[in-house]
């Protein structure tokens, strides 16, 4: 198998604001080290969860070095470095690289569909100028481009592109990628929902801001699975299935800030044009963790 630095849960922290809806970097580094004594395997900033298209680039900046600093090698580094430009995703990718970043994860973003061969040549480009692992991230609901198995297929072609994340919630990808690549392919699964479903699939792991609020529960399903315990994964899945969806359905930013104070701790504030939740979609998530067992 390529060079893969990543199994089981990688968590994404959010980015938080202060009143000012500047970046809050103590708060930040107070969040990641949160999930990294709680047992994650790898720590995934400048994701969906992260906010990174509402970035400065100064800001993401900050946002990959405090995260370098705060981990400090305890656990991998995945950086987002996603931008609409190639010229800009170098540039991120190098300076995530520079900072000590493990790997970075792109996404190919677009305001006009992009064909195969141009997401190639990008993917191909970042590649050539850098030395990590590059995770391709799948998710048309954000980036606004659907890549096909055979698209995701030429990708890891290219060889510092060594894992796929795939978040359109069809499972049939991934069973599609591991009998054709075999064990030379590390997909990931981003559509929380589908976790249990994916590691059925043969994921090697699960990118989720669900341990921002439960990882026990994250972390356990990884456990019964590497055991192969379908039965126990199936019955610690069922206990947090609800939570997953509603952060999905709610936006990952807004429901976990909501998550984080539900539980005591402080979340920030987001940044416009996102809003907080509502006083209902806040008790109905506090019903949720108490469902849990978590203490909300």
């Amino acid at each position: 198998m390529k060079n893969v630095p990543f199994k089981g849960i990688i968590a994404y922290p959010i980015t938080p604001f202060d009143q000012n809806e500047r970046v809050d970097i103590q708060l930040f580094k107070t969040l990641v080290e949160r999930l990294v004594i709680s047992g994650s395997h790898g720590i995934a900033p400048l994701g969906s969860t992260g906010v990174l298209p509402y970035l400065t680039d100064a800001e993401k900046e900050a946002i990959t070095e405090a995260t370098i600093q705060q981990v400090n090698g305890r656990v991998p580094t995945l950086v987002g470095v996603s931008n609409l430009t190639t010229e800009r995703t170098v540039y991120h990718a190098q300076f995530a690289e520079k900072a000590g970043a493990t790997a970075v994860m792109i996404i190919p973003m677009s305001y006009w569909k992009l064909t195969d061969d141009e997401i190639v040549k990008h993917y191909d480009a970042v590649a050539s100028k850098i030395n990590v692992p590059i995770m391709a991230y799948n998710n048309p609901a954000t980036g606004g481009v659907d890549m096909s198995p055979a698209l995701l297929k030429r990708l890891l072609e290219i060889p510092n592109v060594t894992m796929i994340k795939e978040s359109t919630g069809d499972v049939q990808r991934m069973h599609y990628l591991k009998r054709e690549l075999g064990e030379d392919v590390a997909f990931y699964n981003g559509s929380n929902p589908l976790a249990l479903a994916a590691f059925a699939a043969g994921a090697t792991g699960w990118c989720t801001a669900a341990p921002n609020l439960i990882p026990e529960l994250n972390l356990g399903l990884y456990e019964k699975i590497k055991l192969n315990d379908l039965t126990g994964a199936q019955q610690i899945f069922l206990e947090q299935i609800d939570l997953l969806k509603f952060i999905v359905a709610k936006g990952l930013p807004r429901a976990i800030k909501a998550g984080l104070e539900l539980l005591g701790g402080k979340g920030g504030e987001l940044r416009s044009p996102l809003r907080a939740l509502s006083l209902t979609e806040t008790e109905e998530l506090g019903k949720i963790l108490q469902g849990t067992k978590v203490t909300a």
